[in-house]
Parts: structure tokens; sequence; C-alpha cells
């Protein structure tokens, strides 16, 4: 069975953001090697004409002595297949200590303009943990439009901590992965047992984060991305930041703005997030966003001749819930020893619900489920998790925690978290439970979170086009009317639709008028509405 188009790795949609799921993770739940790159810089060679080399041309902005080394490298793109380039830079570990030896890679991958380029396009899939290098080498046709192509170069690069770039680490053992993701608590569910277990492979999995992933675990921030990207901007020769951030990359971009207003040019940030909601907020948000797409699912399922639900969708949406209940009390053992549990099955119907083009495939495992196969269910599941053969084929599980740790507050009284869960339970009963755990991991997480949450202004940026789809289940439409409202000069967006993403859904409308803005700078009047 292979994945659909709408569920492929390189996809915005393909890496979901911070969502409830049921517990086992409470609350979270060919490599192209390219040249590392000196902070003297690099000088063409003899041989770059027939390998291809091209160089950067920094802008040469003034900046403190300590990061001028850092804003003067030169990058040497390297073709690297299927018309790419890909090259290599170097930041600091520690954006506060910058030059004490303590330094991190960032992979970079870019397609170079097909005409007179008017510079460059950096874009980012979304996660936290998704691979923009990976998005934008293979895939930048389903990343921008021809017409984007034409006149940019489309870069794309991994975060810190993510991918190609120095990554966080955790469990090298598929197996370990596949018991901290997979495994179900031997303790009867409730139970003080049942919490220490819980709690013991949280722990676990965490020390193995410090352990292998070494200092790098403590500076894999977002705002330390930012500068990150304020470096990448500069070393390619850009004086201010064209941008592009689908998902979490909208997060990026509007911190960039914030952060560097005089530096922001044009960007779009399509399936945007709210950066002043908190944990609690967001996984409330995006369980009412899933359970209202997944009802929206099985009410146009209906029509279908080869739906598994019945026409009416209160017994439908009961069918459901009774599975839930079956999987919880017996979970389905599968070939490989693997158990398809409640919690499995959640995240099969996020990663399904990103996209309607995806919708099949709940049919699918919902057909199977009847007869105790649990195929398309697991192939759902390790596609969101990065599983694939038996491995984890990329870090992307382990970046989205890491990175989540740090941008947000913890919240560790237990009266709190019960209360909160209680309300997320009442909200969408079908797909969640009350738990008396908070998010296990990250408040044994070994480092602390000080992130603020503050609302993002971007005071003296040009207009910034925020984009935002009014049936997204995982950055609700609300996240893009509040980002829009924040930013001094936000420009809202609506496509009144289904799924996460506006863009790649190939509506006209807003295609048309999201390239018009970054091609041409045309803002779309007042508050559009494009029609899906």
């Amino acid at each position: 069975m292979s994945i659909p188009v709408a569920l492929q790795p390189d996809s915005p949609r393909a890496t979901p953001a911070r969502r409830a799921r049921r517990p086992r993770i409470a609350a979270l739940v060919a490599v192209l090697l390219a040249p590392v790159l000196v902070l003297t810089g690099c000088v063409p060679g003899l041989l770059d004409g027939i390998t291809g080399t091209e160089t950067s041309t920094p802008t040469g902005e003034d900046v403190p002595e300590n990061v001028r080394p850092y804003f003067s490298q030169v990058l040497r793109w390297e073709r690297c297949g299927g018309g790419a380039q890909c090259a290599t830079a170097v930041a600091p570990l520690d954006w506060d200590n910058p030059g004490d030896g303590s330094d991190i890679e960032l992979a970079l991958v870019r397609h170079p303009a097909t005409e007179e380029p008017q510079g460059s396009l950096f874009v980012n899939p979304g996660g936290p943990g998704a691979s923009g290098f990976d998005f934008v080498r293979d895939s930048v046709d389903a990343a921008v439009s021809a017409e984007l192509r034409a006149q940019y170069d489309v870069i794309g690069w991994d975060p810190r901590g993510v991918g190609r770039s120095s990554a966080v680490t955790c469990y090298t053992d598929p197996a370990q992965m596949d018991e901290f993701v997979y495994g179900v608590p031997e303790a009867e569910t409730g139970s003080e047992e049942w919490v220490e277990e819980i709690t013991a492979s949280a722990v676990d999995f965490a020390e193995a984060c410090a352990e292998n992933s070494g200092p790098l675990l403590e500076f894999v921030d977002t705002d330390s991305t930012v500068r990150d990207l304020d470096l990448l901007r500069a070393i390619v020769g850009d004086e201010t930041l064209t941008y592009f951030g689908y998902s979490y990359g909208t997060e990026i971009g509007a911190r960039y703005a914030d952060a560097f207003p005089e530096r922001a040019g044009r960007l779009v940030l399509d399936g945007a997030t709210d950066p002043t909601t908190s944990q609690f907020e967001v996984v409330l948000a995006q369980s009412v966003g899933f359970e209202a797409a997944l009802t929206t699912y099985i009410t146009e399922c209906a029509a279908a001749r080869t739906c598994p639900f019945p026409t009416d969708t209160a017994a439908a949406l009961q069918i459901v819930e009774q599975l839930y209940a079956q999987l919880d009390a017996e979970p389905i053992t599968a070939a490989d020893g693997r158990r398809f549990t409640a919690s499995t099955l959640d995240i099969a119907i996020a990663t399904a619900l990103y996209d309607e083009g995806s919708w099949t495939f709940l049919s699918d495992m919902f057909t199977e489920l009847r007869d105790g196969v649990v195929d398309t269910g697991f192939l759902l599941a390790d596609f969101y998790y990065g599983r694939e053969g038996g491995e984890y084929v990329d870090n992307s599980l382990e970046a989205f925690i890491a990175i989540n740790c740090l941008d947000y507050p913890v919240e560790r009284d237990a009266e709190t978290i019960i209360e909160q869960n209680d309300a997320i339970a009442r909200a969408a009963p079908i797909t969640t439970d009350p738990s008396p755990l908070g998010d296990v991991v990250c408040q044994n997480w070994p480092y602390e979170s000080d992130a603020a949450l503050e609302p993002v202004s971007a005071e003296g940026a040009p207009p910034i086009l925020v984009v935002g789809t009014t049936g997204d289940p995982a950055t609700p439409y609300e996240w893009a009317v509040s980002l829009s409202e924040q930013l001094s000069s936000g420009v809202l967006l609506t496509y009144d639709g289904e799924g996460h993403i506006a863009y790649d859904e190939g509506d006209p409308c807003i295609n048309d008028l999201v390239d018009a803005f970054l091609l041409e700078g045309a803002v779309p009047a007042g508050e559009t509405v494009c029609l899906g």
C-alpha cells in the first residue's frame, strides 16, 4: 500500500504540531553529505567548473565582533542530485556565548531559480522536527509553484536539532524506540504502578536524549533557530528575508519578524500557530479540531459505497468511541509483535485527518479493524513517527519532543493537570480520556523551559501574509486570526475549506494571491476569503 501525495514525508502536513493523545507518551506525544564549512570561508577550487561548485557572497553587514566570523563565512554549494545544490553552514551552539568553540552545523539545500533570481526564498515545512532539507531537495515543486521557482533560489534547511544538521539523538536502538512509542504498560491503568511505569519510561527517554545529544539538547529552542535563520539570510547574500513557513514554520517566521523587523521582507505564514498559546491550550484546541475533522470525515464518508460506517453520524461516532474502549481493554497484536492500542489508533486517525486526500486511508483502516487487522493503522502511525521497515528513518519524533520541551512552560501542579485533562476530555469526548498525568517527558527533561509565550508585534516590518484554513484540525483557524491581529502589519488570508495548510491544496485563489505577494509584494485587500 502506498502513501498518497497528501501524506508524503516531504509534505508540510506530515509533521503534526503538539496534540493530545491517549497515554503511553503522556500529553506528547542514500544520505547526501554536504561539505563542512570552516569559519574562515572557502575559496573556489580549480575543479569547481567540473564539480558544479558555487559560492555565496555574504552581505558583509556590520555585526558584533564575536559573531563576525559566522556572518562572513562563505557557503560552498555542491551539486547533490535532481538539480539541487547542498551546503553546510556553521552557527554558534549558544547564541548568547558565540565563539566559545562550541559550534553546530546547519544543512542547507537549494534549487536555483530557473530564470533571473530576485533573491532567495527560505522554506520551512513545519514540525517541529520536519526536515526542510528533504522537503525542498526532493519535492520543490510541492513546496512552491513554478512561478516562484522561476524567480527565487528556493532554500530549505534542517533547523538545529533536526535531520542532517546537528541533530538530537535519543535512542539508537529501534527496539527501544518501539517500546517508548508503542509499548503498553503492564500495570493496571490509573494505578500507582501504572504511573510509576510511565514515569520511568519518560525518565529513561529523557536521560538517553541527554546522554546521546550532549550540550546541543539545551539549545534547540525556536528562538535559537530564529537567530540561525538570520545568519543564513546574511551568508546567502540577502539584505532581507523572504520566507514561506508552513505550520510550525509559521512560528519561526513570526518570531523572526518580531526579533528582526527591519530585516523582514515578504513573509508568508500558512497554517499559523499562535505564539501566546500554552501547552494546554494547544492540546485543547487540537483535540477539538481533530474530533471535528473526524466528524466531517464520517459525515462525508456516508455517501460512499465503501464507507465502513452507518449513515447516521451519531451512530458512527459511537462505533469509534467503542473501538477506543475495546483497544484500551484489549490491544490487537500485529505480526511483528507490536500491539495496536487506543493511543496508536488516535495517532493513525490524526495522521489521515491532515488532508482530505488521505481520508480513504481511514476507511481502509476502520474496515480492517472490524476483522482485527491493523496493517493500515500501523502504516499511518509509523508514518507519523518516521518508522519504516522496522527502522526510524529520521529523528523527527526526538526533535519534536526536544524542541517542544524548551518552547513550552511545563505544568507540574497535579490538581491543575487533572482539571485540564478533564476539560480536554469534555471538549473532545470521542477521542480523549481524562488522565491524571501531564507531560511526563517534559516534566523530567534535563533542561527547564524559560519560554514566555508572549505575543509578537514585529513593529516596523512590512506586510506579513497570514494564511488560515477554516477546517484546519492541527493549527485551528482562530490561531491565524490571532497571529494576524498580533502582528502590526499582519494581513489575514482565509481558505474556507478542510485540511491543514491552504497553499498546497492547489486552490487558484489562494495560490495566485500568495504568489503575487511573494513575487510582487501585492497585498490582498482586506480580509480576503477563498472558497474551497
